[in-house]
């Protein structure tokens, strides 16, 4: 598996002075900038950190390309307890008088609204959770879709023991980070479109309770390829890198998150569930550059948005097949139209079919 080294956290304490990267003054709140006057940017980078070759890195990535593309100063801001420092994390950048912050963190839900109130010619956004305020713009990935197809793929080939890397139980398995509506959005999804095409099939959960260690993913993964899975779904931010390489040692299959990860283990990565966070980073700085910042709404990505969805089967399409690639496009379709309704459990609360780990 590809390895690359990890950047350096910036606890709190150290956070730079945003304003010396730019000589730019502030925007206007939630009218926006424009083109005279644009504020510096930051994203505050979530649990796991950069180098997680997944959500934070993916979202950084469309970072950059929005800066670029909308002559924007910007730099990203890390804690080793974005969680517990999150208040004076969003203090520190809005005493910066920065123009518009993006934080990648779902757990500031409940303190970014009263942040955002005290910083007005700020703006304001939130990824993964909804919050209040007229300068503050929600992203919500619809991740439970994309899901969905992801368990609905894994029931199907968990039967197909022309596979080598297939064994002749009906088992897969997800891991999550910790458990929270907002990562069993995809365990609920998964585990219901693994039982809409096979309701024999067993699905194994389990929580690392952690976004960056990979030691924890491979020791679940090995643990549920012990009792009988042969795919394996994680949501774990760096910690499923050891999932990925839990499933390249055991001859078996991971599902990659967030960014396509597909090539991370060429082959031993059935498809990923793509949450383009980068496209959600490239829409807001864009809109916030044209002064049509989103403020006070919430912006849905779902499978209809391509929002989310799965990776294209670079190194797995012969071992799938085309008429389960095609059996699993036919559920997309569904799900967009409306026919499939795909059960959410930040709206809808937990299902009788989800006991979780």
């Amino acid at each position: 598996m590809k390895k690359r080294p990890a950047l350096a956290l910036v606890p709190v304490a150290a956070l730079l002075l945003l304003s010396a990267c730019s000589s730019t003054t502030a925007g206007s709140g939630s009218s926006g900038g424009s083109d005279a006057e644009l504020g510096s940017a930051a994203l505050v980078v979530a649990q796991g950190g950069l180098g997680d070759e997944s959500y934070n890195d993916l979202a950084y990535s469309g970072f950059q390309s929005g800066l670029e593309e909308n002559g924007i100063e910007g730099t990203p801001i890390e804690s080793d307890d974005v969680v517990g420092q999150g208040e004076q994390i969003l203090r520190r950048a809005g005493d910066e008088g920065l123009g518009i912050v993006i934080d990648l963190e779902y757990s500031h839900a409940e303190v970014l609204p009263t942040v955002a109130s005290d910083y007005p010619d700020t703006d304001w956004v939130l990824v993964n959770a909804e919050a209040s305020g007229d300068n503050v713009a929600s992203v919500l990935f619809q991740e439970q879709e994309g899901s969905y197809l992801a368990g609905a793929l894994a029931a199907m080939h968990t039967t197909d023991t022309s596979d080598p890397k297939i064994n002749e139980d009906k088992v897969i398995g997800v891991i999550g980070g910790t458990q929270s509506t907002g990562i069993d959005k995809f365990l609920v999804g998964y585990i219901q479109g693994a039982m809409d095409v096979d309701p024999d099939v067993k699905v194994l959960t389990a929580y690392s309770n952690d976004f960056a260690d990979p030691t924890k993913g491979q020791q679940l993964a090995e643990s549920m390829f012990e009792q009988g899975a042969d795919i394996v779904f994680a949501v774990a931010g760096g910690t499923g890198a050891g999932v990925i390489q839990a499933a390249e040692d055991a001859g078996r299959y991971a599902i990659g998150v967030d960014s396509n990860q597909d090539a991370v283990a060429p082959g031993s990565v059935l498809t990923s569930m793509l949450k383009k966070t980068d496209v959600a980073m490239e829409t807001i700085l864009g809109q916030y550059a044209d002064g049509d910042f989103p403020g006070g709404e919430t912006v849905n990505l779902g499978l209809a948005e391509d929002g989310v969805g799965l990776s294209d089967f670079e190194f797995t399409k012969d071992a799938i097949g085309q008429d389960t690639i095609d059996a699993v496009d036919d559920l997309k379709q569904q799900i967009i139209d409306g026919d499939i309704t795909v059960w959410n459990v930040v709206t809808d609360g937990y299902p009788d079919f989800y006991s979780g780990s």
